[in-house]
């Protein structure tokens, strides 16, 4: 099978566009970002949640915790700051995700079109893992007329959702409503089910399972090599936020130093700053009916009881290289964080058997100059951070120790060797994507490897192939901008002040007021609206060059074109000369025979001013409206997706 089928395509005259609209190009799953910031900023909520559920079955987790390729890419951050797409999306989850106890608008908004066209005759699929990927996959597959069993190992589903990110990042019972929302699609699923040692692939082959994902992650994480890291009180931080996210706290002291500089790194080090026991105070009394400021007081009172906790964040990186989001380090800070940039962990200070602390060395540069990872130290400049706990927060590893020669499923440097543009293991009845499959990515790009794997899947059983084909068309634009939207600046969601947060375990990002939300919803500059000139119709008047307020539309020679461009664009005009022959013009006589228009779309804002400018309406304002959807076709050998 060619590879290439399986990937995002469009026609080559519609790549320009769908790149324009940035944010929704650089979405893994292509969430329409732009639809719902713009249905928000006027009002049309649900229309809104409709639009960012529409590709992503974890739009209310995404609202809180997604890494935003969006916002990276936003084209307002070029200007001055990116619109907070990932804030806004919870704004319309709170409203109508299944965090509102009903699940219809959430089983109403699955983007049918994404789905392939032809429907299975309910063959047995298995997943391996409740996490992300495997719930995306159980997801799609049961919509398509398969009856799909997932098995997880731990007591609750959600893998890293519930096991990796801090409940003040993620409320739990937010997680519970969006599986449960899956499950109510007819999901079966098993905990407490542990593949390698309650049950084998082979196992799950003879009970009639026709196609297997496996889910499964990375769930251990990784420490350094260093003198005394054996020492009691060393952890790694997947060790550390299980057992934090559990309720049953690892022995850590008051000085704590978490190795890394990411936010998994925040995550770990902001955790351990916060005393368990409000965790425990607080449910207990929720329980009893007691009110939220009880809950507050008694955390604040068990943090006075057990005393401040210094926390440090050792990392190599300086602080403008550190891969940590701003308002992570941020938030950080203002908790009281400690961050050590550009030193590396050296020894683990060990005294009379107990830990001390950890000596870090001085790191003079992180990368080579070629940009790859080679740290180099300063050996003499070394420095001591009391610690009575060391957490290293530097990566993820795999545990494969279930697959077995006869699964037929082979490895590649701790994971699992899938086709890329499949997600199907060597083993033609297995698939496997998310972490496990491609490194340690972002959440959204395990939904979108599980979009793939989960057709992949259905094409092996039954026999066709699915390509993802875009849909585009032109349309007329009513484009009009709320008043002040390119003066108004970014606003991030409000947070809980700093004593509050520290002292608790409340979630520390709030939602939105309405009014906040739509202002912020507003600054977004309608990529997918663009200005299309009608050249029949343009008389050279130089109105829209002297109106862009960006200055980024000019009227120039022809010459600045190159030969070929620009004599077929002269001969397409009735000009009646040779190729030949406009090559041999001087610079000057060329633009004498005409002139072009050329705008920079790249940096234009959508301001609309030069289409109002213009005397012979040239310029139109247009909506380039475009989506994705699945067509199938029978395939001459669908056993065999894998390529070595």
């Amino acid at each position: 099978m060619d590879n290439a089928s399986w990937q995002f395509r469009v026609p080559d005259d519609s790549q320009y566009w769908v790149e324009m609209v940035k944010c929704q190009h650089a979405c893994p799953v292509h969430t329409d970002a732009c639809g719902y910031v713009t249905a928000i900023a006027e009002g049309r909520y649900e229309e809104a949640y409709r639009i960012a559920r529409a590709t992503n079955p974890f739009a209310s987790i995404c609202g809180r915790v997604c890494g935003a390729p969006c916002e990276a890419n936003c084209r307002r951050g070029s200007l001055d700051e990116p619109v907070a797409i990932r804030a806004l999306k919870r704004f319309v989850t709170d409203k109508f995700g299944p965090e509102t106890g009903d699940y219809a608008s959430y089983r109403a908004g699955s983007n049918q079109r994404m789905l392939p066209p032809n429907r299975g005759d309910y063959e047995k699929v298995a997943v391996i893992g409740a996490g992300v990927s495997g719930l995306t996959v159980a997801h799609d597959l049961v919509q398509i007329g398969y009856k799909v069993t997932v098995f997880e190992s731990n007591a609750e589903p959600g893998g890293m959702l519930t096991v990796g990110v801090p409940v003040f990042r993620l409320p739990r019972d937010l997680v519970h409503h969006e599986i449960n929302a899956i499950l109510s699609m007819g999901v079966e699923l098993k905990c407490n089910m542990k593949l390698g040692r309650d049950f084998t692939i082979a196992d799950l082959r003879a009970q009639g399972y026709k196609a297997i994902f496996l889910g499964v992650g990375l769930p251990n994480g990784r420490k350094l090599s260093l003198p005394g890291g054996e020492t009691e009180g060393v952890y790694d931080g997947m060790e550390f936020l299980k057992a934090f996210n559990e309720g049953t706290p690892l022995p850590m002291g008051r000085r704590v130093v978490v190795v890394g500089g990411g936010n998994v790194a925040y995550d770990v080090a902001r955790s351990a700053l916060r005393p368990f026991e409000a965790l425990n105070q607080k449910d207990a009394l929720e329980e009893m009916g007691h009110g939220e400021k009880v809950a507050y007081d008694v955390a604040r009172s068990a943090l006075r009881m057990s005393g401040d906790k210094e926390i440090h964040v050792v990392c190599l990186e300086s602080r403008d290289e550190m891969p940590a989001d701003d308002v992570e380090v941020h938030e950080g800070e203002e908790e009281g964080i400690h961050l050590h940039n550009r030193v590396g962990p050296k020894e683990i200070i060990v005294e009379n058997g107990k830990l001390k602390g950890l000596r870090v060395v001085k790191c003079l540069s992180v990368f080579n100059e070629e940009k790859r990872f080679e740290p180099k130290f300063d050996e003499g400049d070394l420095t001591d951070i009391h610690a009575d706990a060391v957490i290293f927060a530097i990566g993820q590893s795999s545990d494969l120790s279930f697959l077995k020669p006869e699964d037929g499923v082979e490895t590649n440097r701790g994971l699992i060797k899938v086709d890329p543009g499949t997600y199907q293991t060597t083993a033609p009845d297995i698939f496997a994507c998310g972490d496990v499959a491609h490194g340690a990515r972002l959440f959204i790009d395990a939904i979108a490897s599980a979009h793939t794997a989960a057709r992949s899947m259905h094409d092996f059983l039954r026999g066709t192939r699915t390509d993802v084909v875009v849909r585009k068309r032109w349309l007329p634009a009513e484009y009009t901008m709320a008043e002040g939207w390119h003066r108004e600046e970014r606003c991030n969601a409000p947070v809980l002040e700093s004593e509050r947060r520290s002292a608790s375990l409340e979630n520390v990002e709030l939602s939105y007021p309405e009014e906040m939300a739509r202002r912020q919803g507003s600054r977004c500059l309608r990529c997918n609206i663009n200005t299309v000139f009608e050249t029949d119709h343009c008389i050279a008047c130089n109105g829209c060059v002297d109106v862009c307020p960006e200055n980024l539309i000019k009227l120039v020679g022809i010459s600045t074109l190159s030969d070929y461009d620009a004599h077929a664009r002269l001969v397409q005009a009735g000009a009646e000369i040779a190729l030949a022959e406009y090559q041999a013009l001087s610079a000057q006589d060329k633009d004498e025979l005409g002139g072009i228009m050329l705008k920079d779309e790249s940096t234009c804002i959508r301001c609309a001013m030069c289409a109002s400018r213009c005397p012979t309406h040239a310029i139109l304002m247009k909506r380039f409206d475009h989506h994705t959807e699945c067509v199938s076709f029978p395939s001459p050998n669908p056993k065999i997706l894998y390529k070595a």
